[in-house]
């Protein structure tokens, strides 16, 4: 199955469409299914007392202490996201956007979305989690700082609308960047053990090997952050990747999925085959064998190749008589017996 990569721009474009422009072509060029932004209006997300998260205030766009600053300057108009339509239609890259509140559903679903991705901010927010339910699209529900039973809470207003099979259900850690102790990527295949759907993962480590890594563990969505450069000014660019990273997971990821897409029968690949009788050993004289002789252990040695008895019938040859004489180093024949 095709892991599907949504390289993560958020508002890495610090409120310039020509930067989330060249978001979305770079996400294209490293192989990305989807590049995904935020719908949302400031005064609709947060209060105008709302202090910023630690992460938010370590490489700000906003000098000062409130969200709402901050937010106001990265919002993407609705111009922006038919602009980014278009873009993404030319750069063959499909175009998403996290909704943060019921307006901004509205506006996805008018403008066509047929797959919504649930913050984790939202996991708790039940007017959206029931309007979303009823629009009845595909759903990717992210889950960072939320426990099982939030999770199942979350899950029963959603399939009230729709059937469990559209939902896929990520694992996420809401810190950035996260440490690699607090990962904890079981808690993705416990997630899909309890809820038997399709489940995912939202990376905001740094580096690429956890999203690899989870792909390995089962994941059929990978999310990451990227950027231009991860010294832009702004909340999520220093725990994102740049250009060239994200290529490389994306190639990785697709290295992985081949990898691990055999059927699972454990049998001689179509590619090793060849190497079997070069690589195993057959039974070979190990020295000087008379006409006539009672063949001994000492008689004998495994050598490659592996195209004449295998040491697995060495008991059957041990104790025969030689019919002729055999040199040393000779590979092995029934026939040499009677």
């Amino acid at each position: 199955m095709k892991t599907n990569i949504i390289a993560e721009a958020g508002v890495n474009h610090n409120g310039d469409i020509n930067i989330a422009k060249d978001l979305v072509k770079y996400a294209s060029v490293a192989g990305a299914d989807y590049i995904k932004f935020q719908t949302f209006e400031a005064s609709k997300l947060v209060s105008s007392s709302a202090k910023k998260a630690d992460y938010q205030k370590l490489n700000d766009i906003a000098n000062d202490e409130s969200q709402f600053s901050m937010l106001k300057s990265l919002e993407l108009s609705h111009d922006d996201h038919y602009t980014l339509i278009k873009e993404c239609k030319n750069h063959n890259i499909k175009f998403l956007s996290s909704a943060f509140d019921i307006q901004g559903l509205e506006f996805l679903n008018s403008i066509g979305l047929d797959l919504f991705k649930v913050p984790s901010g939202e996991l708790t927010n039940l007017p959206y989690l029931e309007r979303l339910s009823s629009i009845g699209k595909q759903i990717i529900l992210s889950t960072g700082m939320s426990n099982l039973g939030e999770i199942w809470s979350a899950m029963k207003i959603l399939t009230k609308g729709i059937s469990k099979e559209k939902i896929t259900i990520l694992h996420c850690n809401t810190e950035y960047p996260t440490p690699l102790r607090d990962v904890n990527l079981r808690a993705m295949t416990n997630i899909s053990r309890e809820f038997n759907c399709k489940v995912g993962y939202s990376d905001h480590t740094l580096g690429i090997e956890i999203p690899i890594a989870a792909v390995a563990m089962g994941a059929t969505v990978i999310e990451k952050h990227f950027t231009l450069d991860r010294k832009l000014v702004g909340p999520d660019h220093a725990s994102s990747l740049e250009p060239k990273e994200l290529e490389s997971m994306v190639n990785s990821i697709r290295n992985v999925e081949l990898a691990i897409s055999g059927n699972g029968e454990k049998l001689p690949s179509t590619s090793e085959k060849k190497n079997i009788s070069l690589v195993r050993k057959s039974i070979h004289s190990s020295k000087f064998i008379k006409s006539g002789q009672i063949i001994s252990e000492d008689d004998l040695i495994p050598l490659r190749p592996g195209d004449g008895i295998s040491p697995m019938e060495w008991y059957k040859i041990i104790g025969s008589k030689a019919k002729h004489d055999i040199p040393s180093y000779h590979k092995i024949k029934y026939s040499d017996f009677s």
